[in-house]
């Protein structure tokens, strides 16, 4: 067994190489534009919660008396609404221009069990709901709890009983599930410091605003289906730092409703994050374009799917993403770039490129990394060996321009032909499905030929000083190259027990090169 096999040396060895490179800068300019939230962290008069008959009991519901409080701040030049320790019930509340809520350490804003409590007959149903609104902000060592499974239980029950209707998909509530925070067109938003608990359905949605922060909070929600940790959909101007989530679905997920918006100007920086879905993803709904995003220094572990995930199957474009020093650990697929042509009938299929990714160390699980956590992903269709990191275009619209640098990838391996196998042979690569309008997931096409790395539809692709590792040995070559052109790898190594083979296979491609 080499060196690079015990955790000491591949540690060793991988950061040295990312200590060698940290000086250089990408090759696209990056206007971020920083939004700093001095102003509104002393901004205007505070006042005390007490002072509006604002209850601390946990059993009062305050929901009337807490917005009264804002419209007050809001009317007469903004300010700070503070909560002090206790525990203050409420239903939906709509934060106003220049208002901050700051919650203290051991205030927690309660979520009313009752649907009824919240504004479901809007299409941004929340406990904390903004709308066109400016310099607004939630902050402090507080807590928002949105208690999910019990507004999400108590709703499913008054559409059983036929008192509000929906399609009930998977018996779960289509529409009306509040999440815990809702921005909608906001301008300077600060969401600092906070922990935000238990959603119903996403538990942060920022929807078109421009100047937004989100700082060092602290996301656990596992409280229902389709948790994901915060969407930022269509926002310009953003940055989300030093931040913890853990969700039962994507932890930081990057979404477009709008194909006449972009969501561009953003920076994600020194998060770590647990997932049963992905870590970092871009879509899905991808109807818009994304540019301009620079995702540095996070670290994603016990995460179901892909560790970074960049998805554009409904007619959005993905371009200009720079990915720097990604961790993952116990992840179930490192990369995945994938287009399609899923809604994208006004548009056409979407479309990736320029794409740099670096300085990435992962470890592959070889069973399933969100097992005994309260609500795991869902069981893959089987039989399949674990899937290899992928770029995968389609035909016709090949996903383009992208560098893969200094990146370790350590995978299980041990793939068996007895129980799931997929050759190299023409009619094997041939019978792999396209699956121009199916939901992208690293896992969609079950069996493929490679246990490292699979391109297809791909042009003008560089691996850079690449390891791929497998711990036990496999009955599949490394990487595949199908149907794809320009491609390049160099100082691309294959670390596998068991002897030589040939690690690298082409099939229908052209100008696949490699390098010393």
């Amino acid at each position: 067994m080499t060196k690079f096999l015990t955790q000491e040396n591949v540690h060793a060895e991988f950061h040295s190489t990312i200590e060698k490179t940290k000086d250089k800068r990408m090759k696209f300019i990056f206007p971020l534009v920083i939004f700093t939230a001095l102003s509104l962290t002393g901004f205007g008069q505070r006042y005390k919660s007490s002072l509006f008959g604002i209850k601390d009991d946990g059993i009062t519901l305050n929901t009337t008396s807490i917005q009264r409080a804002i419209d007050y701040i809001h009317e007469n030049g903004g300010g700070v609404l503070e909560f002090y320790v206790g525990r203050y019930l409420t239903g939906t509340i709509e934060l106003k221009s220049n208002v901050t809520l700051h919650l203290y350490e051991g205030a927690v804003l309660v979520g009313s069990p009752n649907i009824y409590d919240y504004n479901i007959n809007s299409p941004y149903t929340a406990l904390v709901y903004a709308n066109k609104a400016e310099n607004i902000a939630v902050m402090g060592k507080g807590l928002l709890d949105g208690q999910g499974r019990t507004v999400a239980y108590n709703l499913v029950d008054q559409i059983q009983k036929g008192l509000l209707k929906d399609d009930l998909k998977y018996d779960r509530a289509t529409t009306r599930r509040p999440s815990v925070v809702y921005f909608r067109e906001c301008k300077n938003a600060l969401v600092k410091g906070i922990q935000v608990r238990n959603s119903a359905f996403w538990v942060q949605i920022y929807d078109q605003c421009n100047g937004l922060v989100i700082d060092s909070t602290t996301v656990h929600s596992e409280a229902y289906w389709n948790n994901d940790g915060m969407d930022i959909v269509d926002c310009k101007n953003v940055t989300i730092t030093n931040n913890y989530v853990n969700a039962s679905d994507d932890a930081i997920c990057f979404k477009s409703h709008d194909p006449n918006q972009v969501g561009e100007n953003v920076e994600v920086r020194n998060n770590v994050m647990r997932s049963s879905a992905n870590g970092i993803k871009f879509g899905t709904v991808s109807r818009g374009n994304y540019r301009n995003f620079k995702i540095v220094n996070n670290t994603v572990y016990d995460t179901y799917r892909s560790a970074l995930a960049l998805t554009a199957p409904d007619g959005g474009i993905i371009e200009d993403i720079w990915v720097d020093s990604l961790y993952a650990y116990n992840t179930g697929n490192a990369i995945y770039l994938r287009n399609g042509d899923r809604w994208g009938a006004d548009r056409g299929p979407g479309e990736i490129r320029n794409i740099t990714i670096q300085n990435v160390y992962a470890e592959v699980a070889a069973t399933k990394p969100d097992t005994a956590y309260e609500y795991e992903g869902p069981i893959e269709d089987l039989p399949r060996n674990i899937s290899p990191s992928g770029i995968v275009g389609i035909p016709g619209h090949p996903i383009t321009g992208i560098t893969l640098r200094n990146i370790k990838i350590i995978y299980p391996g041990g793939g068996n032909p007895h129980y799931a196998y997929r050759g190299t042979k023409p009619e094997d690569l041939d019978s792999i499905p396209v699956m121009l309008s199916a939901y992208p997931e690293f896992s969609q096409f079950k069996e493929l030929p490679a246990w490292a790395f699979y391109i297809r539809y791909a042009h003008d692709v560089t691996l850079e000083n690449v390891q791929f590792v497998a711990r036990n040995r496999d009955y599949r070559p490394a990487v595949v190259v199908q149907e794809s052109k320009n491609i390049l790898l160099r100082q691309v190594k294959y670390i596998e027990p068991g002897g030589k083979k040939k690690q690298l296979f082409t099939y229908k491609s052209s100008d696949v090169k490699t390098a010393p």
